[in-house]
């Protein structure tokens, strides 16, 4: 056959992917969801299993994506404009489910402007695609996101146009700003707000300061973009995110509707040119179909949700589930990373102690993702909690009960 040399290649490649311990499990499937009951929050069936699990890995921050004013939303808006939009956005593919949405997001995020797209990864492709020329720089957090790291080495394919400072670390990004190279017209520093494995945030304020003296430098501008996908929704007082936490802006935001709001879709705000210029300029959305109408309705309905007494309400209770883990990890001598967001990291520091605790929550009916090398460095190994707003008191003191 035409694979077979192919095949044996990649078999070879996934075996070395093996021995570096990093292929991925077998993928778990969820065939029903119970809801709560008895002071306990949902739980989930799995194919080939007997039992009721509780997800402790979920990105699903507010626990909205069975909610029924989101399904109500979906159904409408399909039932109104049917299942998918027949073509890509500037071939009469834009509904107004879409422009909707993006009004609606740019308000929630305090930008006079948005633009959608069908993932927070392609966002940030898009983005640095449409930013980048030939005498931009880039610097990055060393902690960034995958989807981050690939748009940059995309955009700036000489590595000589992009470098990476220790995380959170404002001297060296002052160092890197120092240090770039004679052409460079435009710099771009890009950052998570909430970094994923760790549960903290960036410090915006901080590096807005850094940058400060070097603003009029760069004929081409210099510019920060914070991906906050983790911090939309689910981190701050009112849900705003990171910017909320750290009391200032970056320039341009990038996010998802498929983590606190339970949907799907990611976005870029910005001032009204920065938005046009990603429409124009961004592969990532201008040669693919856009969301469906079901995925804007409920992500709208999602937002707005977030904004009234309900939705603030499940951030309090978000809140208190977060403080009560983070208090029992303290209580029984646990190492955690200090933080205010969903994500708790459960520092276990040994890979093979990782590994026997995820099996042991697993047969506690616990769902948890073990974090080892090289997925996170040697001695970093983590057990990552992710609370939502749907789990109560009892599931937290469940989770605690195993590491007892």
């Amino acid at each position: 056959m035409s694979l077979r040399q192919l095949e044996a290649n990649l078999a070879t490649e996934l075996q070395a992917l093996a021995a570096e311990g990093r292929t991925k499990a077998p993928e778990r499937v969820i065939v029903g969801i119970l809801p709560p009951e008895g002071g306990r929050g949902p739980r989930y069936q799995l194919e080939g299993k007997s039992g009721a699990y509780l997800r402790m890995n979920s990105n699903s921050y507010l626990s909205l994506s069975d909610h029924p004013t989101l399904v109500a939303a979906a159904d409408a808006a399909t039932h109104a404009f049917g299942v998918g939009p027949g073509a890509v956005r500037f071939i009469d593919g834009t509904f107004s489910a879409h422009t909707s949405l993006e009004a609606r997001i740019a308000r929630f995020t305090g930008r006079p402007a948005a633009r959608i797209f069908n993932s927070a990864y392609t966002t940030n492709l898009g983005v640095a695609l449409a930013l980048h020329t030939k005498s931009t720089y880039w610097i990055g957090d060393e902690l960034n996101h995958n989807s981050i790291i690939r748009a940059m080495r995309i955009s700036s394919v000489p590595s000589a146009q992009r470098t990476v400072y220790p995380h959170n670390d404002l001297e060296a990004l002052r160092k890197a700003l120092d240090g770039v190279p004679a052409g460079m017209d435009r710099v771009i520093v890009i950052f998570d707000g909430v970094f994923s494995m760790r549960g903290d945030h960036a410090p915006i304020a901080a590096i807005n300061a850094v940058l400060a003296p070097y603003r009029e430098r760069f004929a081409g501008g210099l510019v920060t973009i914070c991906d906050d996908s983790h911090g939309i929704g689910a981190y701050g007082a009112t849900g705003r995110g990171t910017e909320e936490i750290a009391g200032a802006q970056a320039d341009i935001l990038v996010g998802t509707f498929g983590k606190a709001f339970g949907v799907n879709g990611g976005f870029v705000a910005a001032s009204p040119m920065v938005v046009e210029a990603v429409r124009q300029k961004a592969d990532t959305t201008i040669y693919t179909n856009p969301l469906s109408v079901a995925d804007c309705a409920a992500a709208e309905a999602a937002i707005d949700l977030a904004d009234s007494p309900e939705g603030l309400s499940r951030l309090a209770n978000l809140r208190a589930r977060v403080a009560q883990l983070r208090e029992g990890l303290a209580e029984r001598g646990w190492e955690s990373i200090p933080g205010l967001h969903p994500v708790v990291p459960l520092m276990v520091r040994d890979t093979e102690r990782t590994r026997a605790l995820v099996e042991r929550f697993f047969e506690a009916e616990i769902l948890v993702v073990g974090l080892n090398f090289p997925v996170v460095p040697m001695g970093s190994q983590t057990i990552r909690f992710q609370v939502n707003a749907a789990h109560t008191e009892a599931d937290i003191a469940q989770v605690l009960a195993v590491l007892s």
